[in-house]
Protein backbone atom coordinates (compact mmCIF):
# COMPACT_ATOMS: atom_id res chain seq x y z
CA UNK A 1 0.00 0.00 0.00
CA UNK A 2 1.13 3.28 -0.58
CA UNK A 3 1.87 5.81 1.89
CA UNK A 4 1.20 9.48 1.57
CA UNK A 5 3.99 11.68 1.94
CA UNK A 6 4.06 13.56 5.37
CA UNK A 7 3.67 17.29 5.22
CA UNK A 8 6.15 17.99 7.93
CA UNK A 9 9.60 16.88 7.25
CA UNK A 10 12.03 15.93 9.82
CA UNK A 11 14.39 19.21 8.89
CA UNK A 12 11.44 21.07 9.51
CA UNK A 13 10.98 19.95 13.05
CA UNK A 14 13.48 21.86 16.04
CA UNK A 15 13.24 18.51 18.61
CA UNK A 16 12.45 15.09 17.73
CA UNK A 17 9.33 13.72 17.71
CA UNK A 18 7.82 12.13 21.01
CA UNK A 19 6.75 8.36 20.78
CA UNK A 20 5.09 6.68 23.50
CA UNK A 21 4.71 2.79 23.38
CA UNK A 22 1.52 1.39 25.01
CA UNK A 23 1.81 -2.74 24.79
CA UNK A 24 1.30 -5.42 27.22
CA UNK A 25 4.06 -7.39 25.34
CA UNK A 26 7.60 -6.63 26.59
CA UNK A 27 9.04 -8.02 23.32
CA UNK A 28 6.82 -6.18 21.02
CA UNK A 29 7.71 -2.83 23.07
CA UNK A 30 11.22 -3.25 22.82
CA UNK A 31 11.39 -4.07 19.10
CA UNK A 32 9.29 -0.75 18.40
CA UNK A 33 11.69 0.86 20.98
CA UNK A 34 14.74 -0.27 18.60
CA UNK A 35 12.87 0.73 15.24
CA UNK A 36 11.88 4.46 16.33
CA UNK A 37 14.90 5.44 18.02
CA UNK A 38 17.23 4.42 15.05
CA UNK A 39 15.58 7.29 13.36
CA UNK A 40 17.18 10.64 13.90
CA UNK A 41 13.90 12.45 13.71
CA UNK A 42 12.20 10.67 16.85
CA UNK A 43 12.36 9.29 19.86
CA UNK A 44 11.02 6.58 22.62
CA UNK A 45 9.76 9.03 25.87
CA UNK A 46 8.09 6.04 27.26
CA UNK A 47 6.60 2.50 27.59
CA UNK A 48 3.65 1.58 28.94
CA UNK A 49 2.23 -1.59 29.51
CA UNK A 50 -2.03 -1.12 29.50
CA UNK A 51 -4.06 1.62 28.90
CA UNK A 52 -4.11 3.09 32.21
CA UNK A 53 -0.28 4.24 32.32
CA UNK A 54 -0.30 5.17 28.83
CA UNK A 55 -1.98 8.21 29.58
CA UNK A 56 -0.29 8.77 32.52
CA UNK A 57 3.01 8.90 30.60
CA UNK A 58 1.17 11.00 27.72
CA UNK A 59 0.61 13.54 30.40
CA UNK A 60 4.25 13.35 32.08
CA UNK A 61 5.97 13.16 29.23
CA UNK A 62 4.47 15.18 26.89
CA UNK A 63 4.49 12.63 23.90
CA UNK A 64 3.69 13.49 20.16
CA UNK A 65 2.35 10.40 19.06
CA UNK A 66 0.94 7.29 21.21
CA UNK A 67 1.19 3.91 19.61
CA UNK A 68 -1.92 1.84 20.87
CA UNK A 69 -2.58 -1.43 21.28
CA UNK A 70 -6.21 -2.25 21.18
CA UNK A 71 -6.17 -5.08 23.32
CA UNK A 72 -4.12 -4.63 26.78
CA UNK A 73 -5.32 -5.93 30.31
CA UNK A 74 -7.13 -3.76 32.42
CA UNK A 75 -7.41 -0.51 30.89
CA UNK A 76 -7.47 -1.39 26.91
CA UNK A 77 -6.46 0.98 24.00
CA UNK A 78 -10.10 2.00 23.18
CA UNK A 79 -10.68 3.03 26.84
CA UNK A 80 -7.42 5.00 26.97
CA UNK A 81 -7.93 6.59 23.74
CA UNK A 82 -11.11 8.08 24.99
CA UNK A 83 -9.06 9.01 27.76
CA UNK A 84 -7.22 11.21 26.14
CA UNK A 85 -9.44 12.41 23.54
CA UNK A 86 -11.51 13.64 26.21
CA UNK A 87 -7.97 15.28 28.06
CA UNK A 88 -7.80 18.98 26.78
CA UNK A 89 -4.41 19.13 27.71
CA UNK A 90 -3.76 15.97 25.87
CA UNK A 91 -5.26 18.06 22.89
CA UNK A 92 -2.00 18.01 20.76
CA UNK A 93 -1.53 14.27 21.23
CA UNK A 94 -2.12 11.99 18.14
CA UNK A 95 -2.94 8.34 18.56
CA UNK A 96 -1.61 5.36 16.00
CA UNK A 97 -3.94 2.40 17.26
CA UNK A 98 -1.78 -0.62 16.56
CA UNK A 99 -3.72 -4.18 15.97
CA UNK A 100 -3.00 -7.94 15.26
CA UNK A 101 -6.55 -8.42 13.20
CA UNK A 102 -6.46 -4.53 10.40
CA UNK A 103 -10.12 -5.85 10.10
CA UNK A 104 -10.72 -5.48 13.71
CA UNK A 105 -14.56 -3.57 14.78
CA UNK A 106 -12.29 -1.88 17.52
CA UNK A 107 -10.83 -0.15 14.82
CA UNK A 108 -13.94 2.09 14.25
CA UNK A 109 -14.37 2.07 17.50
CA UNK A 110 -11.05 3.56 18.12
CA UNK A 111 -11.62 6.17 15.56
CA UNK A 112 -14.64 7.29 17.55
CA UNK A 113 -13.08 7.66 20.17
CA UNK A 114 -10.31 9.42 18.66
CA UNK A 115 -7.66 7.43 17.53
CA UNK A 116 -6.07 8.96 13.95
CA UNK A 117 -5.87 5.96 12.12
CA UNK A 118 -4.74 2.38 12.67
CA UNK A 119 -2.07 0.05 12.08
CA UNK A 120 -1.34 -3.68 12.01
CA UNK A 121 1.36 -5.00 13.75
CA UNK A 122 2.35 -7.24 10.78
CA UNK A 123 3.26 -3.39 8.82
CA UNK A 124 6.67 -3.14 7.34
CA UNK A 125 8.93 -0.91 9.39
CA UNK A 126 9.02 1.99 6.92
CA UNK A 127 4.81 1.83 7.50
CA UNK A 128 5.26 2.04 10.80
CA UNK A 129 7.63 5.29 10.76
CA UNK A 130 5.57 7.14 8.09
CA UNK A 131 2.76 6.66 10.24
CA UNK A 132 4.28 8.15 13.14
CA UNK A 133 5.80 11.33 11.03
CA UNK A 134 2.16 11.43 9.31
CA UNK A 135 0.38 11.74 12.50
CA UNK A 136 3.03 13.96 14.11
CA UNK A 137 2.22 16.29 11.53
CA UNK A 138 -1.48 16.24 12.20
CA UNK A 139 -1.81 14.97 8.63
CA UNK A 140 -4.31 12.39 7.36
CA UNK A 141 -2.69 9.24 8.98
CA UNK A 142 -2.06 6.19 7.02
CA UNK A 143 -3.63 6.16 3.82
CA UNK A 144 -7.14 8.02 3.71
CA UNK A 145 -8.47 5.49 1.58
CA UNK A 146 -7.21 2.45 3.32
CA UNK A 147 -8.98 4.16 6.87
CA UNK A 148 -12.27 4.90 4.58
CA UNK A 149 -12.13 1.86 3.34
CA UNK A 150 -12.52 0.09 6.63
CA UNK A 151 -15.08 1.98 8.32
CA UNK A 152 -16.96 1.76 5.12
CA UNK A 153 -17.55 -1.82 5.78
CA UNK A 154 -18.28 -1.70 9.22
CA UNK A 155 -20.83 1.37 8.84
CA UNK A 156 -22.21 -0.91 6.10
CA UNK A 157 -22.93 -3.38 8.71
CA UNK A 158 -24.68 -1.33 10.76
CA UNK A 159 -22.03 -0.22 13.38
CA UNK A 160 -22.57 2.63 13.16
CA UNK A 161 -25.66 2.15 15.09
CA UNK A 162 -23.71 1.55 18.21
CA UNK A 163 -22.90 4.70 18.99
CA UNK A 164 -21.85 8.52 18.29
CA UNK A 165 -24.76 11.63 17.57
CA UNK A 166 -27.49 11.05 16.63
CA UNK A 167 -28.90 12.11 12.87
CA UNK A 168 -30.73 15.10 13.96
CA UNK A 169 -27.27 15.97 15.86
CA UNK A 170 -25.37 15.82 12.37
CA UNK A 171 -27.44 17.30 10.82
CA UNK A 172 -27.14 20.42 13.06
CA UNK A 173 -23.34 20.09 12.09
CA UNK A 174 -23.41 19.81 8.89
CA UNK A 175 -25.70 22.77 8.32
CA UNK A 176 -22.45 24.75 9.52
CA UNK A 177 -20.81 23.99 6.89
CA UNK A 178 -20.55 26.11 3.11
CA UNK A 179 -21.13 24.33 0.11
CA UNK A 180 -17.77 24.08 -0.42
CA UNK A 181 -16.58 22.58 2.98
CA UNK A 182 -19.24 19.49 2.50
CA UNK A 183 -17.80 19.25 -1.35
CA UNK A 184 -14.39 19.08 0.47
CA UNK A 185 -15.91 16.73 3.38
CA UNK A 186 -17.20 13.95 0.73
CA UNK A 187 -13.86 14.38 -1.17
CA UNK A 188 -12.09 13.65 2.30
CA UNK A 189 -14.14 10.28 2.98
CA UNK A 190 -13.32 9.12 -0.78
CA UNK A 191 -9.57 9.06 0.52
CA UNK A 192 -8.46 12.23 -1.54
CA UNK A 193 -5.44 13.65 -0.52
CA UNK A 194 -5.23 17.92 -0.70
CA UNK A 195 -3.25 18.32 -3.71
CA UNK A 196 -6.08 15.45 -5.50
CA UNK A 197 -9.07 17.26 -3.85
CA UNK A 198 -7.59 20.52 -5.52
CA UNK A 199 -6.80 19.39 -8.89
CA UNK A 200 -10.62 18.12 -8.72
CA UNK A 201 -12.39 21.13 -7.63
CA UNK A 202 -9.83 23.22 -9.30
CA UNK A 203 -8.31 25.29 -6.53
CA UNK A 204 -5.61 25.55 -4.47
CA UNK A 205 -3.96 22.75 -2.40
CA UNK A 206 -4.13 25.70 0.51
CA UNK A 207 -7.67 26.18 -0.30
CA UNK A 208 -8.41 22.71 0.42
CA UNK A 209 -6.59 22.33 3.61
CA UNK A 210 -8.50 25.68 4.96
CA UNK A 211 -11.55 24.28 4.08
CA UNK A 212 -10.49 20.84 5.67
CA UNK A 213 -9.70 23.11 8.98
CA UNK A 214 -13.15 24.76 9.22
CA UNK A 215 -14.66 21.73 8.40
CA UNK A 216 -12.61 20.05 11.49
CA UNK A 217 -13.69 22.83 13.84
CA UNK A 218 -17.20 23.41 12.50
CA UNK A 219 -18.10 19.06 13.20
CA UNK A 220 -15.37 18.66 16.44
CA UNK A 221 -12.80 16.31 14.32
CA UNK A 222 -9.41 15.98 15.38
CA UNK A 223 -8.69 15.17 12.31
CA UNK A 224 -9.01 13.35 9.01
CA UNK A 225 -9.91 10.24 9.93
CA UNK A 226 -12.62 11.76 12.16
CA UNK A 227 -14.05 13.90 9.32
CA UNK A 228 -14.16 9.97 6.99
CA UNK A 229 -16.70 8.94 10.11
CA UNK A 230 -18.64 11.72 10.42
CA UNK A 231 -19.11 11.82 6.75
CA UNK A 232 -20.29 8.30 6.90
CA UNK A 233 -22.03 8.17 9.84
CA UNK A 234 -24.18 10.95 9.01
CA UNK A 235 -25.06 10.32 5.68
CA UNK A 236 -23.15 12.39 3.39
CA UNK A 237 -21.66 9.75 2.17
CA UNK A 238 -22.89 6.08 1.28
CA UNK A 239 -20.58 2.84 1.48
CA UNK A 240 -20.17 1.16 -1.44
CA UNK A 241 -19.83 -2.44 -2.21
CA UNK A 242 -16.70 -2.66 -4.18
Amino acid sequence: MTQPTPATTPEAREAPIRVLLADDQALLRSAFRVLVDSEPDMEVVGEAADGAQAVELARATGADVVLMDIRMPGTDGLAATRMISADPELSAVRVVMLTTFEVDEYVVQSLRAGASGFLGKGAEPDELLNAIRIAAAGEALLSPAATKGLIATFLAQGASSQEGPDSAEYAERLAALTGREREVLVQVAGGHPNDRIAERLEVSPLTVKTHVNRAMAKLGARDRAQLVVIAYESGLVRPRAD
